[in-house]
């Protein structure tokens, strides 16, 4: 389990401590239920497209909360939103373990979706307000852990757990853990920032759902196909998203906004956040269409499916201290360059991938797409957050939490759609259920080896080593300076 890296006092060590393990449970949760898929399909007779509602009103949820949580973040207490978010989290996993039938079941997603949204940006936003400029790398590394190996270790226990237990113990082995967190947390967690008291703007709150809800949505339906539905989601997800924009800038000029997005007038941050979102385009498509190529074109299990994905989970959280270490020391840019051509190399092996006998370099192709994603990730995160003023902390962990979701099921409307386009053609053509399904994989990786290049390109634009100033200023600066005014920093 990832602990909190030195360089913190006592209380700020405590705090990032129960974040880190909160955020490992809640992450690890997200990744549990794909590979459960075909299970939950016998048990509750359910079909493929009613299945599918336990992964996207879980996306909905996430896309519908985390453009709020810098304005919660901001306005409360760190204990307050820690008991709110691991609540609603133990709330969900209580409601999904007892679920007698399919609509108690998503009811619990969606409850376990809201805490989970709160979590992830409750954890970049302490730690980089509490987290000198010059250990900023170690500490993002350390969250890179959790991360990186969380959603690497869903799909493996989920294959252990349904080889021998009934679903519902993927939730009720969960329940113990977030219980004793919450616990935890209502007893230790300290307050390491000071709200700031605002008034919510009622009007963004239902634009912002519509918005960024309809995007996803309609996103996540693409691979189905182009109907009424989804393209209605997308109109009016793009319309209410551009009316959102418009309200937050108006809003940002008396400091009310829901989400502040005057954190991409800083080049650093958008150039972070734009990379971010081609890797999880690539990384998410890859998430969902290995385990179909695995299974579906190998003939391998589930449980073989996850020991196969397992190591290169685990590599990415050894290698993230390192990595960490290396930022701290050399920026970001000697790490983000290599580790985007990795990627990219990655990318181009897994359109390769044979028909038969190709487990081995399977596990290799996944290997090195986690060696260039060690690489990444830290890199992106530390350098993005660490350009902006301490103060939009938290609206820039929101708008990178948002920027995931969103890269997310595009990524994953992406590859679906290119490999069912191609599936059905080649079908059509005379190729075998088998063959066809593995050609329709082999132009998918190929769409991602090609937004892979983007990324290569763009890693050259992220700004050198991090230096505090006008974009980086040091939380301890900050409260130096507040102290001498007589006033806490905003």
């Amino acid at each position: 389990m990832p602990t909190p890296p030195p360089g913190l006092t006592p209380r700020n060590r405590l705090a990032v401590a129960l974040l880190l393990v909160s955020t490992f449970v809640v992450i690890l949760n997200e990744t549990i239920m794909g590979v459960a898929l075909p299970r939950l399909m016998s048990d509750l007779d359910i079909d493929a497209a009613t299945a599918q509602w336990l992964t996207t009103g879980f996306m909905l949820t996430m896309a519908v909360v985390i453009p709020v949580s810098g304005f919660v973040i901001r306005r409360s207490r760190t204990r307050t939103v820690f008991l709110i978010s691991m609540g609603l989290f133990s709330l969900g996993t209580a409601i999904a373990a007892i679920a007698p039938g399919f609509a108690v079941l998503l009811v619990g997603r969606v409850v376990q979706a809201g805490g989970t949204a709160l979590m992830l940006p409750l954890l970049m936003t302490t730690v980089m307000t509490v987290t000198p400029a010059a250990t900023r790398g170690r500490t993002m590394g350390t969250i890179s852990i959790v991360i990186s190996v969380a959603p690497a270790l869903g799909p493996t226990i989920s294959g252990l757990i349904l080889a021998v237990l009934d679903w519902r113990w993927m939730f009720g082995l969960v329940l113990p853990i977030a219980l004793v967190s919450l616990v935890l947390g209502a007893l230790r967690m300290p307050d390491v920032t000071e709200p700031e008291h605002a008034s919510v703007d009622w009007v963004s709150v239902p634009l912002s759902a519509l918005g960024f809800g309809g995007l996803v949505f309609g996103l996540s339906s693409l691979g189905a196909g182009t109907g009424a539905t989804t393209v209605a989601a997308l109109v009016v997800g793009a319309a209410a998203l551009s009316l959102f924009a418009a309200r937050q800038v108006w809003l940002a000029r008396r400091d009310d906004a829901l989400l502040d997005l005057r954190v991409f007038r800083v080049p650093t941050f958008t150039t972070g956040v734009t990379l971010m979102a081609l890797v999880m385009v690539t990384m998410f498509g890859v998430i969902i269409l290995l385990p179909l190529y695995a299974q579906e074109v190998l003939g391998v299990d589930v449980l073989t499916t996850g020991l196969v994905l397992l190591p290169g989970g685990l590599l990415m959280g050894l290698l993230a201290p390192a990595v960490g270490r290396i930022y701290d020391r050399r920026g970001p840019r000697v790490l983000l360059v290599p580790g985007t051509i990795v990627v990219s190399l990655a990318m181009g092996a897994l359109t390769m991938l044979p028909s038969s006998g190709a487990l081995w370099f399977l596990l290799a192709a996944h290997i090195t797409l986690s060696l260039g994603l060690a690489l990444v990730f830290t890199p992106l995160f530390t350098a993005a957050l660490g350009s902006l003023p301490a103060h939009q902390y938290s609206y820039g962990s929101a708008a990178i939490g948002t920027a995931q979701q969103v890269a997310g099921a595009a990524g994953t409307s992406l590859f679906v759609a290119v490999l069912t386009a191609t599936a059905t053609s080649r079908t059509a053509d005379g190729l075998g259920q088998v063959a066809a399904t593995a050609a329709g994989l082999h132009a998918a990786f190929q769409v991602g080896a090609l937004i892979s290049l983007v990324a290569v390109v763009g890693s050259f634009w992220l700004r050198g080593a991090p230096e505090p100033g006008p974009e980086a200023i040091d939380p301890a600066e900050v409260l130096d300076v507040a102290e001498v005014r007589g006033s806490s920093p905003s």
